[in-house]
């Protein structure tokens, strides 16, 4: 982790809060359903160690996992700043209170609206896509954002196993995408991996 004090504080407030929500919360609309910290870590790594410039996050919450990749962005050089898209106005409006405790506002734009109508008006390129949202839509997300994509581009999607029924039209997608490398890792509720190198392998 190479985070600052102040982005580590906001991180553990967030979690904190967040737990403590959705452990009393009966209303699935109302949970904040942030990422789990190990996947929030493997992302980094992936994030970095490819050096992604021009991520889109799909699904913001109170911007738990935006901050992450915001900041995780600040340490690539040429990196642009995160798209970020959430449908829900309190939560927009959460994230972006505790992106800017973050010290990340610079570095982060949220989108407020339909994930699906935001992306169609979105202009890209992106090189990174993190899907963790509305899991039945993301399919047809994903058909809208091919176009946008760099050749070089991985696609992260969270829930993989404990959504198994919901993201399989997610996974099928990729039956006609065979320029795609894909495997899912079993860290949090299982994160989906797919990546399409710049060359054929």
């Amino acid at each position: 982790m190479i985070f600052d004090d102040q982005i580590l504080t906001v991180l553990r407030s967030v979690e904190t809060y967040s737990q403590a929500n959705d452990a009393q919360e009966t209303d699935r609309s109302r949970r904040m359903l942030n990422l789990e910290r190990s996947t929030a870590e493997l992302i980094q790594i992936l994030v970095l160690s490819s050096g992604r410039k021009r991520i889109l996050e799909i699904g913001t919450s109170n911007g738990y996992s935006a901050i992450w990749l915001g900041a995780t962005l600040r340490g690539i050089p040429g990196a642009q700043r995160l798209t970020t898209v959430e449908r829900d106005g309190l939560k927009v409006q959460q994230a972006r209170l505790n992106i800017a405790k973050a010290g990340l506002s610079n570095s982060i734009t949220v989108h407020e609206g339909s994930a699906t109508d935001v992306v169609t008006n979105l202009p890209g390129p992106f090189d990174c896509v993190f899907f963790d949202a509305d899991r039945t839509s993301a399919p047809e997300q994903l058909r809208i954002l091919l176009p946008k994509l760099e050749r070089d581009a991985l696609l992260l999607a969270d829930n993989i196993l404990s959504h198994p029924e919901e993201v399989a039209g997610y996974l099928k997608e990729f039956e006609q995408l065979p320029e795609f490398i894909t495997t899912t890792v079993t860290v949090g509720k299982g994160l989906h991996i797919a990546y399409r190198p710049s060359q054929k392998v």
